[in-house]
């Protein structure tokens, strides 16, 4: 009861957790306008989007309404730009808030853009006057709003350079998962061929470690979420910050250390608790250990990752917009992706990495797909089994935004793992699901 009780605490605390979601479209929207001039003029209402502007600027006035505060000086003239190009009334107001903010050296600018007949008269030396006291926090983007603002005649706004690597980018993040999603249909749809025509292949017998439900639950319920995801930081991040200390003039850094530092930590008291409970079952152990990794060969379990992986891409894509649509957005994101997303350091960003693509999924498909997932399918049948082990892998994230994907996504490792008899196929789903989702935080957030 009081596993469940703590368990149940740790999900409603996750609503109170600020949504990545907004931060993800902002940058998206910033990378379309950016890479707007390097497009094709017959490309641009494909790839940039025929109101990107306009879109641009209604989020950035979402975020600065929902954000904490009045927002960065950047952000501020950003919506004062494309508020300014869109001819709405409240572009007045956003730069009387701007010019509160900025000293008053970076003031001119502001009284510039306060000016009705600005758009004429300016030249490229003004400009680089009035910009000199911003240097270093002007986006790329806002230098080039102010220069297709305040230079409306000149045919080379921005940078040039900058403008293609943005529409690198942007081909990246936004057609290139589009491709991924068609290719993950048509795997799909042979797949339903096979099951229909009865050619898929048999089954394999499921092995796992011979454990009852009570041991499940201590080791699901009590290890991993009680004693790793909720006691494990609080007893282990006051013992880090001596550790720490030396990094704190660099934040991103320590963060990141911290992060990797507390997984470790997390995973202790579950993988303590699974040695013990079976120990007392090595004379009964299978010839491939209980957990059935099977890495071997290592072809056919990459290309059944691959292939899974792609099959569940758009079973998450579409059960996310229907939860969007009918819920909206609940908020409680994962903390690592705001993290991943703004982290511009090396070493922090190399902790982020080895933390989501291979602690995360050694440890996860370890219990779940590893221990809980036999258990319970040698009980209630494979597709129970199957069923009821991604809901719990869903649950255990503490995280009712994200439920409903991370269940769909325990489905797709789930059914790997019954088709395949094999840990190790999973662990590498798992692995490069995580990484595609790290490679579009770094995409958006470079």
């Amino acid at each position: 009861m009081l596993c469940t009780l703590l368990w149940f605490n740790g999900l409603l605390e996750s609503l109170n957790r600020p949504s990545v979601g907004n931060a993800l479209e902002l940058r998206q929207l910033q990378l379309q306008v950016l890479a707007e001039p390097a497009l094709p003029e017959r490309l641009r209402p494909w790839l940039a989007g025929e109101e990107a502007r306009a879109a641009l600027a209604g989020q950035l006035e979402q975020n600065l309404a929902a954000g904490p505060g009045p927002g960065s000086p950047d952000q501020l003239l950003q919506l004062a730009l494309l508020s300014r190009s869109q001819g709405q009334d409240h572009t007045a107001t956003v730069l009387a808030e701007l010019r509160r903010q900025v000293p008053p050296e970076r003031r001119p600018l502001v009284a510039l853009l306060e000016e009705n007949d600005t758009g004429n008269d300016t030249s490229s030396t003004q400009l680089a006057r009035l910009t000199a006291p911003w240097e270093g926090d002007l986006s790329p983007l806002t230098s080039q709003l102010l220069c297709q603002t305040l230079e409306p005649e000149r045919p080379d706004c921005g940078d040039a350079e900058v403008q293609r690597r943005a529409l690198a980018r942007l081909l990246a993040v936004s057609w290139l998962p589009g491709l991924l999603l068609l290719l993950g249909l048509a795997l799909l749809a042979r797949e339903g061929w096979l099951l229909w025509r009865r050619r898929s292949t048999p089954m394999p017998a499921l092995l796992g470690p011979q454990l009852d439900l009570l041991d499940v639950t201590l080791l699901i319920a009590g290890g991993f979420v009680v004693l790793g995801e909720l006691s494990v930081p609080l007893l282990l991040e006051p013992a880090l910050r001596p550790l720490l200390a030396p990094l704190e003039a660099m934040p991103v850094r320590q963060q990141g250390v911290q992060v990797l530092l507390l997984y470790l930590g997390l995973t202790v008291p579950p993988l303590l608790i699974l040695r013990a409970q079976l120990r007392p079952l090595a004379a009964r152990r299978p010839p491939a250990g209980w957990l059935q990794w099977r890495w071997q060969p290592a072809g056919s379990a990459l290309r059944g990752a691959l292939g899974h992986m792609l099959m569940v891409l758009p079973l998450v894509a579409l059960t996310g917009w229907l939860v969007d649509r009918l819920v909206g957005d609940p908020g409680g994101s994962n903390p690592l992706l705001e993290l991943v997303l703004t982290a511009r350091d090396p070493l922090a960003l190399g902790c982020f990495a080895l933390t989501a693509m291979v602690l995360a999924p050694l440890f996860e498909e370890t219990l779940f797909r590893g221990v809980l997932l036999p258990v319970l399918g040698n009980r209630w049948g494979g597709a129970a089994g199957v069923a009821a082990s991604a809901l719990v892998f869903g649950l255990a994230h503490l995280s009712l935004g994200e439920l409903v994907p991370l269940v769909v996504l325990g489905l797709g490792l789930g059914w790997l793992r019954l088709r395949s008899g094999r840990l190790g196929p999973c662990v590498l789903m798992h692995g490069l699901w995580n990484g595609f989702t790290f490679a579009n935080l770094l995409l958006l957030g470079v």
